[in-house]
């Protein structure tokens, strides 16, 4: 059960965009954060941060950092719901058309990023999801560990191409789309959870596309972060292995978890990943079975293995100033007249 801790509600209308914030810990990033969504132009927004059982003096200082500003609303529960059932959570308090999602440990590039990304949204009814750039913390470079596309496509990361996933860091979701789907798997809790969803979007006929020239920096703030050496390798392999079985049952488990246990045992984790493997499998037998169209594995095909497997040649021609991606999309319609006051 949420409650509102300082802010104002979002109103009781439909409007352009909600941008979704998860606090835990990071009060400095967090703030930052806050001051860089309130202050975003060109569309009627609402900002809205979920504080998940922070300390009190973050809580406070919060508190004071919100108060003044018109747009936003503080929220907090009692306990850490995690990344897909906090952002389930802050996006139900809202009515926002486009659903814009930040780290709490990132900032907007520009003031008009909600703005754009909702306009697009608005004029492209197939268009689920818009993953956006994520800029190292000198927001110029591109910041590797939060590129989740293959690497052939890196020297389009400035430009748009079609894909099968987007990064969680910043990203903006069709209220349709996210409706429809019924919102993140809150059961992954942590890992995996956008690439969870974007698989059920693309089967139900959405596109998702990165648009480079919409970006955020992510300051990549240690605090609070899920360790590697801890829960977070347990969460990445129990979670994939979770998404394998969802569409290929326990024979699309067995050849990753082998993988997974290779990369274990050489990194000094074999008891993590073992663990992680059993909690899958357990899982796994509640878990309902999804199914990929032809429209679907074609799509993923396109978008995805290709990529993969000629990336070679797809870095050589994206690396050309002037030559099209092979993952570009046809030319589409661009930015709409904003709907909203500034």
């Amino acid at each position: 059960m949420s409650v509102l801790i300082a802010g104002t509600a979002p109103p009781a209308r439909d409007y352009d965009a909600d941008v979704v914030i998860l606090s835990h810990r990071r009060p400095r990033e967090t703030i930052a954060a806050i001051h860089a969504a309130a202050a975003q132009r060109g569309c009627d927004h609402h900002v809205i941060v979920l504080d998940q059982n922070s300390p009190s003096a973050m809580r406070a200082s919060l508190i004071v950092a919100v108060t003044p500003l018109p747009n936003v609303a503080l929220y907090g529960v009692a306990d850490n719901l995690g990344v897909p059932g906090g952002r389930n959570l802050a996006t139900s308090l809202g009515r926002g058309r486009a659903i814009v999602a930040l780290d709490n440990d990132a900032i907007f590039t520009t003031p008009d990023v909600v703005a754009r990304a909702a306009a697009r949204l608005a004029i492209l009814p197939d268009l689920g999801v818009i993953g956006f750039r994520i800029l190292a913390a000198d927001g110029t470079s591109l910041d590797a560990t939060s590129w989740g596309y293959p690497k052939s496509l890196r020297a389009a990361a400035a430009r748009r191409f079609t894909t099968t996933t987007f990064v969680g860091c910043g990203h903006a979701l069709s209220r349709a789309c996210f409706d429809s789907l019924g919102g993140y798997d809150a059961s992954l809790f942590f890992a995996w959870e956008e690439y969870e969803f974007a698989r059920r979007a693309i089967a139900a006929g959405w596109h998702i596309e990165h648009h480079g020239d919409l970006a955020v920096t992510h300051a990549v703030a240690a605090e609070a972060r899920v360790a590697w050496q801890g829960d977070r390798w347990r969460y990445f392999v129990r979670n994939r292995l979770l998404i394998a079985h969802d569409w290929h049952g326990y024979a699309g488990m067995v050849p990753r978890g082998a993988i997974y246990l290779a990369r274990g045992l050489l990194a000094g984790r074999p008891g993590s990943t073992i663990k992680a493997t059993i909690e899958a499998v357990r899982l796994a037998a509640s878990r309902p079975r999804q199914r990929a169209g032809i429209a679907s594995r074609g799509y993923i095909l396109a978008h995805e293995t290709v990529h993969r497997l000629v990336g070679r040649t797809c870095a050589a021609i994206s690396a050309e100033p002037d030559a099209i991606v092979l993952a570009t999309p046809a030319p589409r319609a661009g930015d709409p007249a904003p709907s909203g006051p500034s």
